[in-house]
């Protein structure tokens, strides 16, 4: 090469004494015109093949040709004319442009062609285009000074020199308004996040304004993929199981389920492995450049004669690389966190997915509360271990090689700091496994916490009633206490964790220049050995810091793993439960060809021997006493018990129409079209025929209100009618009916009966399995099957079995042949636009001054021990050498030492000071929330979805935990390390104020910029995900309505769409994050430049020891803002957190439960005489009064039975609310024994009252703590009420007795026995006053009778007021009182009122009874 420069008449092509040793260096003019102008040719013309195989291979489809593409399409093709047309006036070299310029408008134009916005290749050409022309420019304006005709001549073709203006026209290129912004970002703009629009600042974010989601990050994309890859491995699991001894982790099963979660031909892990691990490893791979920088600018600076470019050249040097480093580092999380989203979506929808298939006996095992935690907390742990897992195998790689340039900086002595490396890692392993178990012990107990706050929620009308409250909030807070107990003990360990590893670079440097000084008196540190060191073990205190983090979320992870393995290799419904097939009139529609079916595999028979043939278009009747398996022939016909034995068929589509009606929190439209389309005159024909166009004039917006969650603004009669018009709309050919009238009066379940599934209803073509305790009905039917203990014992047309004269024909002979409250409708809520500094103020008031005091005492106390140890080394350093050695290095290794050990204690003392206060604040604002929500009246539960309360007491109370704290600790703690830092510098170079000031204003002015749309997208993050788990929880408990519809894939669409929903809020929300760091460390290497610069201006001044200490701690600015920016972000989000439990404290609440210094008698009532006076009420205000001006007494003298009926709406339940004040008097006043009950606590006064209602809810928990969760009555009191309920010999037979374990719901036990359970309650209380709210409108009428039995003679002395829909069961009594639209129209004993042929008359001819 030098040849061919001689010949061409120029200098060699390299020369050091022109380029290196000199103090005005530069490029020989033969290096400008042959390496500076081919590099960037030969660059273009290798490179652009490959390139256009990668777009003909990866198109995405033509794009509109854009502005900006055009103008460098016209750009380029004018540069290529001119180049052309000029070739013979320019020297040769040159004419490489031309052909550049003929490459680059065919690439432009190819890449635009294959749906490339832009290139990545493109660019890189012009940046290096760019560079390589920025030295011949410089050496032409150094030319300028003295040829100003030159100048003109040639500068002025040089500035349009093509590469930088085309660079300049990709460094701003725009993209197109599309639904993701990165999609058609520029490369630079990919890297630098310029791309995040910021709506926020000025104005509150709405959800449109976010974008959609990339299809690659859209559920449907993700789980498509992920669920034919878990399909195989179970598959694949199942047949390796025995082989394998069945011992394979369900941790290790679940990684390989989500493997393929990134890319079709892709798997998770090496996705991570080649996209996230690649800019680790560039990452990393800076830092030695760095310090080798750094040493040779130390070098610089002991070197008086070194020209002073050489400086400026080093800390420019550092300071690109800095900037490189930031790039990479978060471009490389801002890849982790798109993994971790995209896993969070694939766990969430397999999670959603099971819970619509696990089987029965799974299904009480995994309650709601337990599925919510898997997709609130599991989740985010295995978030955060996919962002933080590179680190526990990359970090000790990282330690390795920092170690090994210690030992060729140091010798021997290394292998000090490699001991306690090797000391610090198993202590951390032995902690890590210590926490992982008590992780697992802390989640269980949070998982019983949030399953019973779930039953609580559910539940919370019955703790109401019964006034158990106080019981249920000790059980929670007992729950809570060991949670948090187990917590501080994982958390003291943490402590020791960190502080063994931030103080580990301590250890290290203390051992090592230890060992170096004490082996050999002539072993001197001087300042490059010394801060070489120091930045070498700096370098170590990343991977140690990251390391105990990064240990613990794995050991977390592997914990959510185990939990989500277990739950996903849940037992499911097998399809071969039922036969399905396609419908034929001419055959039956369901056959059972000697059955035997259990809920469980192991579990005991629910059906036994059931052999049956039902005839298509035939009505059958089921009936049965109470848990005689009625309901679980349903569910064999469905699929949803296990089959033991025989099979059953069922031809063509089915609908089912459970016991207990399951609606939706969705229109009343919504909920019976359910999926459909609607077809207006069949949808009419279908509310009129199940009575529902009444209703439709009663509701605030026809049938296009929206229904509260589990139908809190319907009465228990429209839900049931509900739930039976959304399986006539759906026009299936079987229709399984489990009790659908027993909810409704008596003439609106005949109405029900003739128009819909009696002989002449609109099902009559249709097959109809019904399960009725409605003798009226019997006779219509053309097959009745008897069951008892689970066995068919009788069938028969109606009369055949008269005629039998057995058990059936004597129950008939012994019985002949409903309504319920009004609700609130539900309310949304939306939070602040901003955190309030108030949040702020009451989370620290919570943690108290006194520790607060403490906490920054020792945080400055530490960082105070740091500098002080960093100064004495710079001493140290400089001290000069006398006979080849220093003097006093004993005490100044005393020194060292004593500093360095009283940094680590004041490290540990911060951190457990830190975890302590904020225990303690997470344990008062549980209990705030707590007593908040349990005292709130229940117009807030009716208002306020459950997954709205239950995502607080989940999700936000886990980030109180534990993301507050963890935030807390590092955003402090990097922020004392950034004082010392500055502190530093300052010494050195004051100057360097000038500098750092302006920086730190343009730190903030940028932090305030990015928190103010942060926190919005944390809100609309939070508000869309509490959506996700009120779907859930209402999927798992309407699964069996799902299935029996087959509407899965229409249900999984919708979780699709919420999950996908919160994701668009939570993607802008961590992109806005990386943004803000890379704008933020790119103001962090401009301290490195400073401090480089002003030290190499201060050469003369500045001792190396000095300089080296300050450059070594400016190199550590970047990653200090990094983790500063990103734990303040932490903390700023997740305060939310804070701001999201307190929003309830000012919600309106009921009145006290008790009050101090009450002289209510202990034994009131003691007569039970009850008076309304002119009593009113009404359900929110504004509303009419839904009773108005009640006038009743009801004397001592007339201790007998009261029967409270009435049409839909009339107000009877009304009346039991006023009774226990569930609702407040509109106006006047309710006395009891004299007492008004407006003056008294709601506990004395619901405690001393009882309730039977119609919904009967139990708890998880043995069956005592349901009949007595106070244990306040004996066993023997205990058994002598279930006796009274008839559950004695149901309960005997039970192998625990009393202490029989009930599952969620009570879902073991039968809805009758549910109903039993709760008599057994009011005989437990046996109070003078009992209200019966329908209570026995779900048994058969032989139970009914025997409970009224009781009744009478349990409560002889008590006034019983009864709200009856089988008016036979209050005939009877001694008065009845008629209502009718809030007014009380008649009141007097039966027999008269059917004398007075009124509203009482009519009700009783439609029901038979006349």
């Amino acid at each position: 090469m030098d040849t061919l420069c001689s010949l061409s008449g120029l200098d060699p092509l390299w020369d050091w004494n022109q380029t290196w040793y000199t103090h005005n260096p530069e490029l020989s003019n033969c290096f400008q015109n042959t390496v500076l102008v081919w590099a960037p040719c030969i660059y273009l013309w290798v490179l652009s093949p490959f390139y256009c195989l990668h777009l003909y291979c990866h198109g995405r489809g033509r794009l509109p040709l854009s502005s900006l593409c055009s103008a460098k399409l016209v750009r380029q093709t004018a540069k290529t004319f001119f180049h052309w047309s000029a070739k013979q006036t320019v020297p040769p070299p040159t004419h490489t442009s031309g052909h550049s310029n003929r490459t680059t408008v065919f690439t432009l134009f190819g890449a635009e062609v294959r749906g490339c916005r832009s290139s990545v290749f493109l660019f890189f050409f012009w940046l290096l285009g760019v560079v390589c022309s920025l030295i011949p420019l410089h050496a032409k304006v150094q030319l300028a000074v003295d040829q100003v005709f030159y100048l003109f001549k040639h500068l002025s073709t040089f500035c349009t020199f093509w590469p930088y203006s085309v660079f300049v026209a990709n460094l701003f290129l725009f993209f197109s308004q599309n639904a993701c912004p990165v999609q058609d970002a520029s490369f630079l703009s990919k890297i630098l996040f310029w791309w995040l629009l910021f709506k926020g600042y000025r104005s509150p974010l709405q959800a449109e304004d976010l974008w959609s989601l990339r299809e690659e990050d859209t559920s449907e994309k993700i789980i498509s993929d992920l669920e034919e890859e878990w399909t195989a491995e179970q598959e694949n699991h199942l047949s390796t199981s025995i082989a394998l001894g069945s011992r394979l982790p369900e941790q290790a099963q679940f990684l390989r389920k989500i493997q393929k979660e990134q890319k079709e031909s892709s798997q998770m892990l090496s996705y991570i492995r080649n996209q996230q691990i690649s800019s680790y490893y560039i990452v990393s791979a800076f830092k030695p450049f760095s310090l080798f920088f750094k040493s040779l600018l130390l070098g610089f600076m002991k070197d008086e004669d070194a020209p002073l470019w050489k400086g400026y050249f080093y800390a420019s040097l550092m300071f690109l690389l800095s900037c490189l480093q930031s790039i990479f580092n978060h471009q490389y999380t801002y890849t982790c966190f798109t993994v971790g989203m995209r896993v969070k979506t694939a766990v969430m929808g397999l999670v959603y997915r099971k819970s619509l298939v696990v089987n029965s006996a799974a299904r009480r095992t995994c309650t709601v509360g337990e599925i919510v935690n898997l997709v609130s907390a599991d989740t985010q742990k295995l978030m955060d271990f996919v962002v933080y897992f590179n680190a526990v195998w990359l970090a000790p790689i990282e330690i390795t090689l920092c170690l090994f340039f210690l030992w060729q900086h140091l010798g021997p002595s290394a292998l000090a700091g490699i001991a306690i490396v090797i000391f610090i890692f198993p202590l951390n392993g032995f902690i890590a496994r210590k926490r992982s178990k008590l992780q697992e012990i802390q989640m269980k107990y949070m998982d019983g916490r949030v399953k019973l706050m779930n039953e609580i929620l559910n539940g919370i009308k019955i703790l109401k009633f019964y006034a158990w409250e106080k019981a249920f909030l000790e059980q929670v807070l007992g729950y809570r206490e060991k949670e948090l107990k187990t917590l501080k003990k994982s958390q003291i360990l943490y402590s020791v964790s960190i502080a063994s590893f931030n103080s580990s670079s301590f250890l290290i440097a203390f051992a090592m220049f230890g060992v170096y000084v004490l082996i050999d008196d002539k072993n001197v540190l001087d300042a490059q050995k010394i801060f070489v060191s120091m930045a070498l073990i700096n370098i170590l205190k990343t991977p140690l810091s990251q390391l105990p983090f990064a240990m613990s979320t794995t050991m977390q992870a592997l914990v959510s793993l185990k939990r989500l393995g277990k739950f996903l290799c849940q037992d499911e419904l097998k399809p071969d439960n039922v036969t399905r097939e396609s419908f034929k009139s001419d055959v039956d529609g369901v056959v059972f060809e000697n059955g035997t079916f259990s809920w469980s595999k192991d579990g005991p028979p629910c059906l036994k021997r059931i052999s049956v043939r039902v005839p298509c278009g035939s009505l059958v009747a089921v009936v049965g006493h109470v848990g005689s398996g009625k309901s679980s022939l349903l569910s064999a016909m469905l699929g949803e018990t296990e089959k033991r034995s025989g099979a059953v068929s069922v031809k063509g589509s089915s609908a089912y129409v459970p016991q207990q009606a399951w609606i939706q929190n969705a229109s009343l439209q919504d909920n019976i079209l359910f999926g459909r389309e609607k077809k207006e005159s069949w949808y009419q024909r279908v509310l009129e025929a199940c009575a529902l166009l009444p209703d439709l004039d009663n509701l605030p917006a026809g049938d296009t209100t929206e229904i509260g969650e589990k139908g809190l603004n319907l009465s228990g009669g429209q839900k049931q009618r509900v739930s039976l018009a959304r399986a006539v709309y759906r026009k299936a050919d079987v229709y399984l009916l489990d009790d659908p009238l027993s909810a409704v009066d008596a003439h609106v379940g005949q109405h029900i009966f003739n128009k819909v599934i009696g002989p002449r209803g609109i099902l009559r073509d249709k097959t109809r399995v019904l399960v009725t305790h409605g003798m009226s009905f019997l006779p219509q039917a053309d097959l009745i099957l008897v069951l008892v203990d689970g066995e068919i014992s009788e069938r028969g047309s109606y009369q055949e079995l008269l005629n039998r004269n057995g058990a059936f024909a004597d129950f008939i002979h012994t019985f002949a042949s409903s309504e319920r409250k009004d609700c609130f409708s539900e309310a949304s809520q939306r939070g602040n636009i901003t955190v309030k500094l108030e949040m702020y103020i009451e989370y620290f008031h919570t943690i108290g001054l006194p520790l607060i005091v403490s906490i920054v005492f020792l945080y400055a106390f530490q960082q105070a021990a740091s500098l002080s140890y960093n100064y004495w080394l710079s001493l140290w350093a400089d001290q000069p050498v006398i006979n080849g050695t220093q003097l006093n290095t004993d005490l100044k290794l005393g020194v060292y030492g004593a500093l360095g050990f009283a940094q680590g204690i004041a490290i540990f003392g911060t951190t457990v000071a830190i975890s302590l206060g904020c225990i303690i604040a997470s344990h008062h604002l549980h209990l705030e929330l707590l007593n908040n929500v349990l005292h709130s009246p229940m117009s807030f539960f009716e208002s306020t979805p459950s997954g709205n309360l239950l995502n607080r007491f989940a999700k936000e109370i886990d980030a109180i935990d534990n993301m507050i704290p963890d935030g807390l600790k590092m955003m402090l703690g990097y922020f004392f390390k950034l004082m010392e830092v500055c502190i530093i510098v300052l010494m050195a170079t004051p100057f360097a104020a000038v500098i750092i000031l302006p920086m730190a204003f343009l730190y903030g002015f940028i932090q305030s910029f990015y928190v103010a749309t942060s926190c919005q997208l944390r809100r609309l993050e939070s508000v869309s995900r509490s959506p996700i788990y009120t779907h859930l929880n209402e999927t798992v408990q309407g699964a069996s309505v799902i299935r029996a519809f087959n509407e899965q894939s229409r249900f999984i669409m919708g979780v699709n769409h919420k999950v996908d929903h919160n994701q668009t809020a939570y993607f802008p929300r961590f992109v806005a994050t990386r943004w803000l760091g890379v704008n933020l460390e790119f103001l962090g290497n401009g301290i490195v430049l400073a401090a480089s610069i002003l030290s190499v201006m201060s050469k003369g001044t500045l001792s190396p020891g000095m300089v080296g200490l300050a450059v070594s701690h400016s190199l550590q600015v970047t990653g200090f803002l990094s983790w500063i920016v990103r734990s303040w972000t932490d903390v700023e989000n997740n305060i939310v957190s804070v701001e999201r439990v307190k929003e309830y404290a000012d919600t309106p609440k009921e009145a006290a439960w008790s009050i101090e210094g009450s002289s209510l008698p202990p034994s009131w009532p003691q007569k039970g005489t009850i008076e309304f006076h002119d009593y009113g009420l009404q359900y929110r205000k504004g509303l009419e009064l839904a009773l108005k001006g009640i006038s009743v007494h009801i004397k001592e003298r007339e201790k007998v039975q009261i029967g409270i009926v009435g049409r839909t709406g009339a107000g009877k339940s009304s009346l039991a609310l006023g009774i226990f004040r569930i609702l407040e008097a509109a106006k006047g006043q309710i006395y009891i024994d004299g007492i008004n009950i407006a003056e008294i606590g709601l506990h004395d006064l619901r405690s001393r009252i009882t309730i039977i209602p119609q919904d009967p809810v139990l708890f998880s928990g043995s069956l005592r703590m349901n009949l007595d969760p106070f244990d306040a009555y004996t066993d023997e009191e205990v058994w002598n009420a279930l006796e009274l309920a008839h559950l004695k010999n149901f309960v005997s037979e039970l192998p625990d007795k009393l202490n029989h374990e009930c599952s969620e719901g009570g879902e073991n036990l039968s809805l009758g026995q549910r109903q039993l359970v709760c008599l057994a309650r009011a005989l437990l209380r046996k109070t003078k006053i009992l209200v019966l709210d329908e209570a026995t409108a779900a048994l058969d009428l032989e139970t009914d009778t025997l409970i009224q039995s009781t009744i009478r003679s349990q409560f002889e002395d008590c006034a019983v007021l009864t709200i009856a829909h089988r008016l036979n069961t209050i005939m009877d009594y001694t008065k009845v009182i008629v209502m009718d639209k809030g007014h009380i129209v008649e009141m007097d004993s039966p027999s008269n009122l059917i004398a007075k042929r009124g509203q009482f008359y009519y009700m009783c001819r439609e029901a038979g009874l006349l």
